[in-house]
């Protein structure tokens, strides 16, 4: 063709060296652009077990549920501003799961700063941002040595915070989560399974944390469901503060 345009052979040499460095050129643009358009990598963001490790202590399964009607006494905490206390949420040193089965309490601990009793850079980050004061933390052992469980309540300043705090850990909690205590009757094994949920209760937000001592996934013959009902004992201080407010129902 470009022959017949009457272009030497010289002349087309030349056209097809400047035509392949200019495809070239257009390559390396859009590329450029195509990388640029990705976004920079956050490693907090996209934690994940590779990322923390094989034998970090953390749920692999969370779900998060909003704050019921119920709570509405509660959503602002200039309304609701005593501080808690460690006997009001953990008063109770046994929890019924049924008949034979009880939840013992074996190590608690409130703490004034939220960032010692959680873990995780933005989970950090958005407690302190949701003005959290207070972190209550109780570990519990199965009176048949077959299952542990954690309880944190914690105090933020709203009912919006907490929410959104809730809202945010369905998938920051591989990130970040709440540090389990410690104790020779009970622990949390390290790499184990375990399952979480978070419940926004008014301007608190309380977290149940369950697996089996041995660290493996839940059976049919393992009622998980019953575990964590009987776990959110610890939230009857808050029902309480509910009635505090609006007075007990005739």
């Amino acid at each position: 063709m470009l022959t017949d345009w009457g272009f030497r052979p010289e002349q087309q040499r030349m056209m097809v060296i400047i035509a392949t460095v200019a495809g070239a050129v257009v390559a390396v643009v859009a590329l450029v652009v195509a990388v640029g358009s990705i976004g920079t990598y956050s490693p907090e963001r996209q934690a994940s077990a590779a990322v923390i490790g094989p034998d970090a202590v953390l749920p692999q399964v969370f779900h998060g549920w909003n704050s019921p009607k119920l709570f509405d006494p509660l959503t602002e905490r200039s309304k609701d501003g005593k501080a808690l206390t460690e006997k009001e949420v953990f008063g109770q040193s046994e929890l019924a799961v049924s008949k034979k089965l009880k939840l013992k309490l074996v190590a608690k601990q409130l703490d004034a700063n939220c960032s010692q009793a959680l873990w995780g850079e933005n989970l950090l980050q958005l407690v302190s941002d949701a003005g959290c004061t207070q972190a209550a933390r109780g570990l519990y052992a199965s009176s048949d040595g077959r299952y542990v469980g954690q309880y944190t309540l914690l105090n933020l300043k709203d009912g919006q915070s907490a929410g959104q705090l809730v809202e945010t850990l369905k998938t920051l909690y591989r990130g970040g989560w709440a540090t389990p205590l410690t104790s020779s009757k009970a622990s949390f094994p390290g790499g184990g399974y375990s399952e979480a949920g978070g419940y926004a209760l008014g301007h608190y937000v309380g977290l149940v944390w369950l697996g089996r001592t041995d660290g493996t996934e839940p059976t049919a013959k393992d009622d998980f469901v019953s575990l964590t009902l009987a776990l959110r004992g610890a939230e009857k201080a808050v029902y309480r503060r509910v009635v505090s407010i609006t007075g007990t129902p005739s």
